[in-house]
């Protein structure tokens, strides 16, 4: 019988597909083979070369990336590893691993790790949208957390014996009062409740225990040390998941926290960008007065502005009050930070009373109080050295004049790499005095804030050439008063138009006249 060519090459890719197959057991052995990912107290040590195993292996991988030298990621390895250890019989399928991304850069570019440690959940093997798990620094924070994460996130209570058990077991306790335990409002209820592991939270439809205490159903009621401290209506796409975390996390807190060593981790944790800031001396005749005022004031804000009270004679404060630039004829002092745009604020009214409070805080809230821009004193003698000195209340006028080029260095007077750099700047302000048409300059950036300018690093350069037309030119050449002379040259020449007269010879139009770029702002 006579055997079809295409007969032929069909025999021959089965058989050759069958020889690379490889059988169930097979596959089994093969894997029994791998040794296993190493473990450092319970938890999985990690790499770009095993993760994607330890992905596949485990249903569910809470992964935290730190670098060794972070005093942060230290502080949280204990508790971490305990978590790990109490779940390891509880819930095997739960694993907990660690990554070192000292060395593993491209996992760090991978999940975007900017901050560390920085602690990501992965479900069912996959590398896409790892959830984070912010704000956990407890063992017993990390374990509540993944079980609300891998089952229901919320206790469902039937009976008032058990809601007071819930209320009674620690000192918060959130509950939920319903109508009925299938609407929107129930669904963003639990969703917060993955996100607030601090505190156990339940949930209850029974008329017998709503009465008890009294709550409309269609509430969420929060409970410190055993009484109700809060009763938030829930309405139907009233509430989101992020402003329920926010009032909820709150109640980790006082109504007014005071800021230290200690307490600066907690409210850091607590998802309120707004932070307002009382500075007073706590043994101050007036501090009790003042207190009152703004504890009273705190109430009416809570989940939007975070009240924090800074001791002005605790020494280890100092680089709080250096960021806000704080002086002792300043307080008792008031400001607002809004932590994402680190905009400032400053109270306009003197005095710290309840009403000026509440007005201060309502203007900021509603977007129309106007941001705080410090500034020194513009020195008698600022234009008389080679280098001239900037500071908030001169920058604007000064490098917006359009009819100098302004080349400025950033410094801050605690960099070495600053103060290193400040004689290489005063000899090129001496190569550059004879010419009328540009100016070198320096200013503080710890004593000055501007906004024309975002600052990413000290020392930061960047010029600002004459004319409306042109636009300022970050430097990013070598700090050497040679490569800084080549750059203003090359400067020079690009913005030079034709027609126009050699720069050094003068300029011709008069701008003085004209709007300046940015506006001076209210100091």
């Amino acid at each position: 019988m006579k055997t079809h060519p295409f007969s032929l090459l069909l025999l021959f890719l089965t058989g050759f597909l069958a020889a690379g197959s490889i059988s169930p057991n097979e596959a089994k052995l093969k894997k029994a083979k791998l040794p296993k990912i190493k473990k450092e107290n319970h938890v999985l040590l990690l790499k770009k070369s095993n993760f994607d195993r330890a992905l596949k292996e485990t249903k569910y991988l809470l992964v935290k990336f730190y670098v060794t030298l972070s005093q942060s990621s230290q502080n949280l390895s204990e508790e971490f590893a305990e978590a790990a250890r109490q779940l390891k019989k509880e819930a095997p399928r739960i694993q907990f691993g660690k990554i070192d991304v000292t060395h593993q850069y491209d996992l760090r570019k991978e999940f975007n790790i900017q901050a560390f440690p920085t602690v990501k959940f992965f479900v069912n093997g996959s590398r896409e949208d790892p959830i984070d798990c912010k704000g956990v620094r407890k063992a017993s924070a990390f374990i509540t957390w993944v079980k609300r994460r891998t089952g229901p996130s919320t206790v469902l209570i039937n009976s008032t014996d058990q809601a007071e058990a819930m209320i009674k077991a620690g000192d918060l306790a959130v509950i939920g009062f319903f109508r009925e335990l299938h609407n929107d409002s129930v669904e963003v209820f639990c969703e917060t409740a993955r996100d607030v592991p601090e505190m156990p939270f339940g949930m209850t439809a029974s008329e017998d225990v709503c009465a008890n205490y009294g709550v409309q159903r269609n509430s969420l009621v929060v409970f410190k040390e055993g009484k109700p401290v809060h009763n938030e209506v829930l309405e139907d796409g009233g509430q989101s998941k992020l402003g329920l975390t926010r009032l909820i996390k709150t109640f980790t807190l006082d109504l007014v926290t005071e800021y230290n060593i200690e307490t600066s981790v907690k409210i850091f944790d607590v998802p309120v960008e707004n932070h307002i800031l009382l500075f007073t001396p706590m043994n101050s005749e007036t501090f009790n007065g003042i207190y009152e005022n703004y504890q009273s004031a705190a109430a009416q804000f809570r989940g939007k502005i975070l009240f924090v009270l800074v001791d002005t004679n605790e020494a280890r404060n100092g680089r709080i009050f250096e960021y806000f630039r704080i002086r002792d004829i300043d307080v008792p002092a008031v400001r607002i930070l809004n932590l994402t745009s680190e905009a400032r604020y400053k109270m306009p009214a003197d005095e710290v009373t309840v009403e000026n409070l509440k007005e201060f805080c309502q203007s900021y809230l509603n977007g129309k109080a106007k941001q705080h821009l410090p500034s020194e004193e513009i020195p008698q003698d600022w234009d008389k050295m080679p280098v001239k000195v900037l500071v908030g209340k001169n920058f604007n006028s000064v490098i917006f004049n359009k009819t100098m080029t302004v080349f400025v260095m950033f410094y801050a007077p605690w960099s070495h790499e600053c103060r290193q750099l400040l004689p290489i700047w005063d000899k090129l302000g001496e190569q550059y005095e004879s010419h009328k048409d540009i100016m070198i300059a320096k200013i503080d950036v710890t004593a000055n804030d501007i906004l024309a300018v975002a600052l990413d690093r000290y020392p930061f350069f960047t010029l600002f050439p004459a004319g409306s037309h042109h636009q300022e030119v970050a430097y990013t050449g070598e700090y050497t008063l040679e490569a800084f002379s080549e750059f203003l040259e090359e400067q020079r020449k690009t913005t030079a138009e034709p027609g126009e007269e050699d720069p050094s010879g003068g300029i011709k139009e008069d701008f003085s006249q004209k709007e300046t770029v940015i506006t001076e702002k209210e100091l």
